[in-house]
């Protein structure tokens, strides 16, 4: 009897395997039906309309496209531009990753809210600050005669404006978790400072930091909403040239090769991040944050503290405050009580109804994107995880890079027919939003799931539970707080998404950044302020929810 013991355990151990690999598949499947009706199959219906002519591919078109000069200066821009707003980014942003992670001080918490609402805020949001900053008109042009819009200038600033959050929150979280005995250590052995945080910190950073360079290139490569406002004619990216090619040239041909281009570039960027968070979840021992901030000693640390809150004085806040100051510039509230007026040549409704259809859809987006993200994380979170798994973990991060254009106008496309017959259906938009919310509620659930014990689940399973009933009893209490926050993540960046929906929503149901786009293509002060009002309002909703999260979140290890 005790040498059967050992065989029959196995064989447990062994059918507990099998269960909880079927398990993950069948939490699997949803994601994967989701992403391959509403990703994989509007990409590939643009990619095929543009290289397959009479039932034959022309493969041919894709180095005639790629031959051509303009399309090569694109190409040149696009990463060039990318690489620049990497590098500034990173340079501008790391004493504030550190400031927050190493000091404490009065208001930290506030602070660290008010400089992630800009990475929520939609592009055209942005490219409106800066427009108000920086443009014909603007707080520089009246002051001192100095114009930036149609630069690249005003370009790169925006951009580092966008991700200043994504460098703080990805070094600086794991920079609070780094034991300062180590560097404390190598200094008492002789070494300065600098040499300290060169041999011992920067090697334990560098998985954070090429993650967040990576981060950081990914959303300038794929750059839209910012460019469009500010680069005019001048400059365009890859995503802005094929927004030009299907909407105002209707060459599918061309944008259908820069779909390919660009999709292989976010693929092998995807692929370097993927192995980054790798890294850095597994080489570092790490120690409570709470333990490693104190208060700023000596004078260069106080002046280090006053130049980062200098820092993003100007450079976060000032362009929120030009917008809001520039939406109030009519007398008694002029251009908000115009947003109650349909003009009939803008909108077929009063702009302000924007403002109710776009909580509507990003409503239903969260929904979508916290039952299809959760499955996902939960699906993710044994870090035994093989290839496959981890390449579905890439397959949920594509959206982010992807052109949203291209998914916009593939909707169109390929959701023409019966059963997907969706291009009538309200739905259509909020589909759209969650593709780019899933990500964000992946990234914040998966590190709180990895957190849950183990031996829990098994207890509960030995018990008899369920694969639901251990999710029900044992995950959803640990990570309710996480589930909220990811709700409130995918909600926000949901309200602010540009790139699809300003080829499928409706002219008598317009979200908020499509309604501001619009109101900014129209000359005439009145669309101008129209437009600061309504970027105004988006703005505050955007502000309130990262508020309310920052309250509620408890883990700060994750990436967003």
């Amino acid at each position: 009897m005790d040498l059967a013991r050992p065989e029959v355990a196995g064989g447990e151990d062994r059918t507990g395997s099998r269960k909880g690999n079927a398990a993950r598949l069948g939490l699997m499947a949803v994601p994967v039906a989701f992403f391959a009706v509403f990703f994989a199959y509007p990409v590939a219906a643009i990619v095929r309309r543009g290289l397959k002519d009479d039932g034959a591919w022309h493969v041919g078109r894709i180095a005639d496209v790629l031959g051509q000069s303009d399309i090569r200066h694109v190409l040149w821009f696009t990463t060039w531009q990318a690489l620049a707003s990497t590098a500034l980014t990173l340079l501008v942003a790391l004493p504030g990753a550190y400031v927050l992670a190493r000091f404490d001080f009065p208001g930290r918490q506030v602070l660290r809210a008010v400089v992630t609402v800009p990475f929520v805020l939609p592009t055209v949001v942005v490219g409106t600050a800066f427009l108000a900053l920086v443009g014909r008109g603007g707080l520089l042009d009246e002051l001192w005669g100095l114009r930036l819009d149609t630069t690249v200038w005003a370009i790169l600033l925006a951009h580092v404006f966008f991700n200043y959050a994504v460098v703080v929150r990805t070094v600086g979280g794991l920079w609070s978790q780094l034991d300062p005995r180590q560097e404390e250590a190598a200094r008492m052995l002789g070494a300065s400072p600098l040499t300290a945080w060169r041999k011992v910190t920067l090697p334990a950073l560098a998985p954070a930091l090429a993650a967040a360079a990576l981060m950081v290139f990914l959303f300038t490569f794929t750059s839209f909403g910012v460019v469009q406002i500010l680069g005019g004619p001048t400059f365009s990216t890859l995503e802005v040239e094929i927004y030009r090619q299907t909407s105002e040239i209707f060459d599918l041909s061309t944008a259908a090769v820069l779909t390919i281009v660009q999709f292989l570039a976010v693929g092998a960027i995807l692929a370097v991040h993927a192995w980054t968070v790798r890294r850095r979840e597994t080489a570092l021992k790490l120690v409570d944050a709470s333990l490693t901030a104190r208060r700023p000693r000596g004078a260069g640390q106080w002046a280090l503290l006053a130049a980062v809150l200098a820092t993003i004085a100007l450079l976060l806040l000032l362009p929120l405050a030009v917008l809001v100051q520039r939406s109030l510039t009519a007398p008694g509230f002029g251009y908000y009580r115009a947003l109650t007026d349909a003009d009939g040549g803008t909108f077929l409704v009063a702009p302000i109804h924007a403002i109710g259809a776009s909580l509507s859809y990003a409503a239903a987006a969260t929904a979508v994107a916290v039952v299809v993200g959760g499955l996902a994380a939960a699906a993710l979170a044994r870090r035994d995880s093989g290839r496959i798994v981890r390449g579905f973990d890439a397959l949920l991060m594509l959206p982010l890079g992807v052109s949203a254009v291209t998914v916009g106008f593939g909707f169109l496309i390929a959701l023409d027919e019966p059963p997907l017959d969706l291009r009538q259906s309200w739905m259509l938009v909020p589909l759209a939003q969650a593709l780019v919310g899933v990500p964000f509620v992946v990234r914040t659930m998966l590190p709180v799931l990895r957190a849950v014990d183990v031996r829990l689940r098994e207890a509960a399973a030995v018990l008899g539970a369920s694969p639901w009933r251990v999710w029900r009893e044992v995950d959803l209490p640990m990570v309710r707080r996480a589930l909220l926050v990811a709700a409130g993540f995918a909600f926000a960046v949901s309200l602010g998404e540009f790139g699809a929906t300003v080829f499928i929503a409706r002219p008598d149901n317009p979200t908020l950044p499509v309604a501001v786009a619009r109101l900014l293509s129209r000359p005439g002060d009145l669309n101008y302020g129209q437009a600061m009002a309504l970027s105004t309002i988006l703005m505050v909703v955007c502000a309130v929810a990262l508020l309310v999260l920052e309250r509620l979140r408890t883990d700060r290890s994750g990436e967003f």
